[in-house]
């Protein structure tokens, strides 16, 4: 049935529900250049002022599904994947998947690119010499069927009608509509054959959402709407306002999580990392219960099952191995600048997003999806808001290649911390977790 565009668009301007032919008629024209880019701006900036219900949303996340090329694997399989809303220094993925395929989950995880002030799992791991992520359908399938995990990037074939309505979502200002984020988030986990979905949702100063109440939106749309699609999903809500572990930039994290991996304790990274390890482990019930879920997940990171598992999934994807055993072979900076603390205190706030940004004009981090990485390039930032520094304490290093940009980069970081005479509480990492599946 063929609609007027402009009569779809003044229904939902006007605060109306669109049933779900109207909404495949208008995603499914401008995917298929049929409807103009500016009717389906005005479109999604209808949508970002007025909504979408839940039944709207499920509708979207078909659409989005029906025009891929879904990924299938048997239904006997435990898939499990894992979603980050984005932070500064999440490496979280490229150690959570081999701890959970230690465990013996399957992880079907495909991935994205940093842009903006977060970084890319994708972008971290092709730091990692000869590293592919370009798997074919099935190169992927039989990966995962084989070691019990793989990470991808996006194909073309993967939910195409988001990939054509994320591009145009950039630059409308509309990317941060809650509705359209789960229905992207729902779509690709789905196609990509997971049964079970566990999602961190970062709020503070690095995370795209900055405050409680809108996470908690996001939460209920994203579990009401797995419960419409018999996908099982848990939500932990973690504190992005401090960088996540030491270091921020490609080959620097994965040389913290090889570190990591080797049962290096680097706290925060350990507490989200084995809080989602769990869930996911509850959620596709290879565990029975909290306490056996905490106890799988650590005895394979102490035991180095999960870093056998890394190192299986570098080699099955051109990855040098060797690096878990000589990270030396990982790409490397020429300069490193000291970045040092302004005044004496506590410190009381990290603007996470400007050190992100920061970093970007060190090419640590993209600009825009064509922007050419240095992927040696990059800082460590150990410290964390409510910790105790002195004027001139070394807050951490910038790693580069330019050393005047370097400089530039070091001082914008100082300043990116806000340091208090008053002393500052520690925070929480975790703040709460939603599993209405237990």
């Amino acid at each position: 049935m063929t609609y007027n565009p402009v009569q779809l668009i003044l229904k939902k301007r006007n605060g109306k529900v669109l049933n779900s032919e109207e909404l495949e008629y208008l995603f499914t024209a401008y995917k298929n250049n049929q409807l103009p880019s500016y009717q389906m701006a005005a479109f999604l900036m209808a949508l970002y002022f007025r909504g979408m219900t839940v039944e709207e949303i499920s509708d979207l996340t078909r659409i989005y599904i029906n025009s891929s090329k879904l990924i299938k694997f048997p239904r006997n399989m435990k898939t499990v994947d894992k979603h980050s809303t984005g932070g500064v220094g999440d490496k979280v993925s490229i150690v959570l998947a081999p701890i959970v395929a230690a465990c013996g989950g399957n992880i079907p995880m495909i991935s994205g690119r940093g842009l903006g002030h977060t970084g890319g799992t994708l972008d971290k791991l092709e730091s990692i010499p000869g590293f592919r992520t370009n798997l074919n359908y099935n190169e992927f399938v039989e990966q995962v069927k084989k070691i019990g995990v793989a990470i991808i990037g996006q194909s073309e074939e993967l939910v195409p009608i988001d990939r054509a309505t994320y591009a145009l979502r950039d630059v409308t200002a509309t990317i941060d509509s809650l509705p359209l984020i789960t229905a992207s988030i729902m779509s690709k986990k789905i196609a990509e054959g997971a049964q079970n979905l566990v999602i961190d949702l970062k709020i503070g100063s690095g995370a795209f959402i900055k405050d409680e109440q809108t996470a908690d939106r996001l939460a209920d749309y994203l579990l009401k709407t797995g419960e419409n699609m018999e996908q099982r999903v848990a939500v932990i809500f973690s504190n992005m306002n401090s960088p996540l572990g030491y270091y921020v930039g490609n080959s620097l994290e994965i040389l913290e999580c090889i570190e990591f991996l080797h049962g290096k304790d680097i706290p925060d990274l350990k507490e989200i990392t084995f809080a989602l390890a769990q869930q996911m482990l509850l959620l596709s019930k290879i565990a029975k219960n909290p306490l056996e879920a905490e106890k799988k997940v650590y005895k394979c990171w102490q035991d180095k099952t999960a870093l056998m598992k890394f190192k299986q999934l570098l080699a099955a994807q051109g990855g040098n191995s060797e690096i878990c055993d000589k990270p030396e072979k990982l790409p490397q900076a020429t300069y490193k600048i000291d970045i040092r603390a302004e005044n004496s205190g506590w410190i009381k706030q990290i603007d996470c997003e400007s050190i992100g940004y920061a970093l970007v004009e060190i090419r640590a981090g993209r600009s825009n999806l064509d922007s050419r990485l240095d992927p040696g390039s990059g800082a460590y930032l150990p410290l964390k808001v409510g910790d105790r520094v002195e004027r001139d304490d070394i807050l951490g290093h910038v790693f580069c290649n330019d050393l005047k940009s370097g400089k530039k980069v070091a001082r914008q970081i100082a300043l990116s911390h806000i340091i208090s005479d008053v002393n500052v509480s520690k925070e929480n990492l975790i703040f709460k977790i939603v599993n209405p599946n237990n």
